[in-house]
């Protein structure tokens, strides 16, 4: 068992994605193309007194009391009866309310830090279902840590509501720059326009689907791609800044831009 252990979580971007009709469980199907980029936060984990507690210690950012690190440990003492307490402290730099998965990242790195401060030496389909336990996006962060390691670059094809990872090749032929609008955007809410927008037959769903439809996609010269994401027609409406930020990006030299996620952080594709 570890004295303390120190993670990195990266940040992702939706390179596109497609939002299916709300099921009727309350989740939406979705399909698209995830992609880690260097952006990451850093975590620290280590013992503290108590019982099944997990203090959370983020200075640069009010946490909630219930948060996805204490809805993370909750399931991880359920599952493998650990009544220890740890405190974990977190080094935030992924922006809050962006579209770059920061909380679902920094959860999957806490789980597998978790797992490994125990050595309670989880199957990677007990650590993928306490993953998804944790949220939709949570997921995909694990099958990058378990499939191509902290640090490593690695994309996925994400379909079902987020919980089926198909890896797809990284790619090495391409820079990411990430621009903050300065806006804050709640994924609830997004998901609000879209259902709007969607009723109102204003989407722009990608013109294919399937796994191979999207790796054909995505195996394309950068400047081919006709990659959507139906978050922004919606998102953009409410925050006319986004379009602005995504036509700058493409102004500058970008070969494809667009909104990552459910916003409002606008992505551009370099070729280098």
């Amino acid at each position: 068992m570890a004295d303390s252990v120190v993670a990195h979580a990266p940040a992702k971007i939706n390179v596109g994605l497609s939002v299916f009709p709300r099921r009727a469980d309350g989740y939406h199907d979705i399909e698209g193309i995830f992609t880690t980029v260097s952006l990451h936060d850093s975590l620290s984990l280590g013992f503290f007194d108590g019982e099944g507690e997990c203090l959370v210690d983020c200075p640069s950012m009010e946490l909630p009391k219930e948060n996805t690190f204490t809805a993370a440990y909750k399931a991880f003492c359920v599952l493998t009866g650990i009544k220890s307490s740890v405190r974990v402290t977190v080094d935030k730099r992924i922006p809050s309310g962006g579209g770059l998965g920061g909380g679902s990242s920094d959860a999957a790195s806490f789980i597998q830090s978790v797992d490994r401060l125990f050595n309670t030496r989880l199957l990677p389909s007990q650590l993928y279902a306490l993953a998804l336990s944790v949220g939709s996006d949570v997921p995909f962060f694990m099958h990058a840590l378990l499939e191509a390691g902290e640090g490593k670059p690695y994309a996925a094809y994400v379909s079902g509501r987020g919980e089926l990872v198909e890896r797809l090749p990284a790619r090495g032929d391409f820079e990411v720059s990430l621009a903050l609008p300065g806006i804050q955007v709640s994924t609830r809410e997004a998901y609000c326009w879209l259902d709007e927008a969607a009723d109102r037959g204003e989407l722009g769903h990608n013109s294919f689907s399937g796994r191979d439809a999207w790796k054909a996609e995505w195996e394309k010269d950068i400047r081919e791609w006709s990659f959507v994401n139906d978050f922004t027609v919606p998102v953009a409406r409410r925050h006319g800044k986004i379009s602005r930020v995504i036509d700058e990006m493409k102004e500058s030299g970008a070969a494809f831009a667009d909104m990552s996620g459910s916003g409002s952080t606008v992505f551009g594709v370099f070729a280098c």
